[in-house]
């Protein structure tokens, strides 16, 4: 097992990304403090990995409030003994997902999503490196970050500046803190992310991904008429990106630090900036071979 007597705590670990990260790692042998801030969610969370066999505890936790983030890595020193991993992975996406004109996006709703998406990161990491140098025998630190941090998304403003400085953070303690054994990596989703991050946060949690529910909803999955490059018999799924977490979580990663690894890209971020068409070549250089 890749996480075999290690804890860690994850941040939004109700429901998407951190749900799936936390049944994975469970799997894996680890401990788990499910963190949300929708209480029910953390300890359906941490019920499915009792139910398991593995050992969990739900809590509910505001990244956005030091004190309750200090408190997270109080419960997993209080159950388990010490903090191995904090998994930063909470986030929320903007007001009207996209649809607000920059120009009427207000001071708040900018707040509301950069206070989650990078002040929360930095409490998060905060309190578990405040842990790591009392345990005096390093750590290990993961964060969600996304495609949106590398590429834009449309109408994700606030979104997309709070993920890129998620990935130049992770560069900064990767820096800072590689003298005291600590470790900072980010992974940046791109595909198959969490259907619920567009829901309410009272709504039924899924687990599937947006390609996913598209694919119930027509029958199956068709690959074809996905802007996906690369093209599977299935739509990219939760886990993985969960994988590459728990790569990043594990010993596997040991020797890296700083880095911002893509993940379930598909191919898309290889030429994001400059979408073509299929047969492309044809409509913009016409055949120019002589004739014989």
């Amino acid at each position: 097992m890749r996480l075999a007597g290690k804890t860690v705590v994850i941040t939004g670990a109700g429901s998407g990304l951190g749900r799936e990260s936390a049944l994975l790692f469970a799997q894996e042998g680890a401990n788990i403090v499910v963190s949300d801030l929708i209480e029910q969610r953390a300890l359906d969370v941490a019920a499915q990995i009792a139910d398991k066999g593995g050992r969990a505890v739900g809590v509910t936790a505001d990244v956005r409030l030091p004190a309750e983030m200090e408190a997270a890595v109080q419960v997993a020193v209080t159950e388990f003994g010490r903090l191995d991993v904090m998994f930063a992975n909470a986030g929320v996406p903007p007001d009207g997902f996209g649809a607000v004109p920059f120009e009427d996006f207000s001071l708040d709703a900018w707040r509301d999503v950069t206070d989650v998406v990078l002040t929360g990161v930095f409490l998060s990491c905060q309190a578990a490196v405040r842990q790591f140098k009392r345990q005096g025998d390093g750590g290990t630190i993961v964060v969600t970050g996304s495609a949106g941090g590398l590429a834009a998304y449309p109408g994700f403003f606030s979104y997309c500046a709070a993920k890129a400085g998620v990935h130049h953070l992770v560069k900064c303690l990767a820096f800072d803190l590689g003298r005291f054994g600590i470790r900072a990596n980010a992974l940046a989703p791109t595909h198959g992310m969490s259907v619920n991050f567009a829901m309410p946060p009272d709504a039924e949690v899924l687990g599937l991904s947006y390609e996913e529910a598209a694919a119930a909803a027509a029958g199956g999955w068709d690959p074809a008429p996905s802007p996906i490059p690369l093209k599977l018999s299935r739509p990219p799924r939760l886990i993985d990106s969960a994988y590459t977490a728990l790569f990043l979580a594990c010993d596997e990663s040991a020797y890296m630090s700083g880095v911002v690894l893509p993940s379930a890209d598909g191919g898309t971020l290889s030429r994001v900036a400059i979408p073509f068409q299929e047969n492309w070549e044809t409509a913009v250089v016409p055949d120019s071979r002589p004739s014989r």
